[in-house]
């Protein structure tokens, strides 16, 4: 029987905690821990692709840029978003080789920089909605836009930023290299921070987006055409819930997809958080899929299992 092939979608918090100022040291630690999980998956046998979350990372980087930016070239978006591809999956790939070393697990890991195609016309990139980068004074916002032609919103009360799209991933570029890596029993770090964003011009050329892509829908989107039977999606909470943050927040065991695009529907998912991953599950399902969990990491062998974690299906 072939092995099973599974996405694992590492939350931020994987490898930046919450409260943290997010050094490297920090950051390594972070990833060793979040790489258990991941180790027992593999003694389980799984054939694996591991993508990633790079908010917090994407925010410091953009951070350098604008205090350096008197000094030497600015950086696109699409270039940072490449080099943390490479400078994070290079910690996930090293941390994941020493736990393997120490656990005698004998597999080989990949990290891959993943371009993921846009629609260059999508929806987003006129009415650009992610916050990226620094916090400015209301009284900067002007020049900003004039000087650089950002656009600019507030962000909650606590100042003004940067917005950019984040169109959908329709597909992802070397998805047959994945596909023949995974089947060889290569683990493969991918899309990273959603992959870097591109499109088709007229020529068939690929040309780059100053945009962010959300990792979770592009982790759905390399599942289905990589032909992954499941999608573990990993992040701050054991379980989805209906009610979050109140009185009569309920915890899910479990979802069909009806249910699951009913809540979505309703507004019980927002946007910021757990929405993209329920969609994330519906179109990984939709496409193809077989089971989504969506768990924290410390509880991704329990998800599987059936002893912790939200598992949504197609229909009980």
């Amino acid at each position: 029987m072939p092995k099973k092939t599974i996405i694992v979608a590492l939350g931020g918090n994987a490898i930046t905690g919450r409260d943290e100022e997010g050094n490297i040291p920090q950051q390594f630690e972070n990833t060793r821990r979040s790489m258990v999980g991941v180790i027992g998956l593999l003694k389980m046998g799984y054939n694996m692709v591991i993508t990633h979350g790079n908010g917090p990372q994407v925010g410091n980087a953009l951070i350098r840029v604008e205090e350096s930016r008197h000094l030497v070239p600015e950086l696109p978006l699409g270039i940072i978003v490449g080099d943390l591809e490479g400078g994070m999956g290079y910690m996930i790939e090293q941390c994941l080789q020493n736990k393997m070393h120490d656990l005698g697990v004998q597999r080989q890991v990949a990290t891959l920089l993943t371009q993921v195609l846009v629609d260059p016309h999508d929806p987003s990139i006129k009415n650009p909605t992610k916050f990226v980068g620094p916090f400015f004074h209301k009284e900067d916002v002007d020049e900003l836009v004039r000087e650089r032609g950002w656009i600019m919103k507030e962000d909650r009360g606590r100042g003004w930023r940067r917005v950019v799209p984040s169109p959908r991933p329709l597909s992802i570029v070397p998805r047959e290299i994945i596909r023949h890596l995974v089947d060889m029993g290569i683990i493969v770090i991918a899309a990273g921070g959603g992959g870097v964003p591109v499109y088709k011009d007229e020529r068939g050329w690929l040309e780059g987006v100053d945009a962010v892509i959300d990792k979770d829908l592009a982790s759905a989107v390399l599942g289905k055409e990589i032909g992954a039977q499941q999608l573990l999606i990993l992040t701050g909470v054991d379980k989805v819930a209906i009610g979050f943050g109140t009185p009569q927040q309920k915890n899910l065991d479990s979802l069909t997809v009806s249910e699951a695009r009913r809540y979505l529907e309703a507004g019980e998912f927002p946007g910021g958080s757990m929405g993209p991953k329920i969609q994330a599950a519906i179109d990984f399902l939709e496409g193809g899929g077989e089971e989504v969990f969506i768990t924290s990491i410390e509880n991704a062998m329990e998800a599987l299992q059936g002893n912790s974690g939200t598992r949504i299906i197609k229909e009980a």
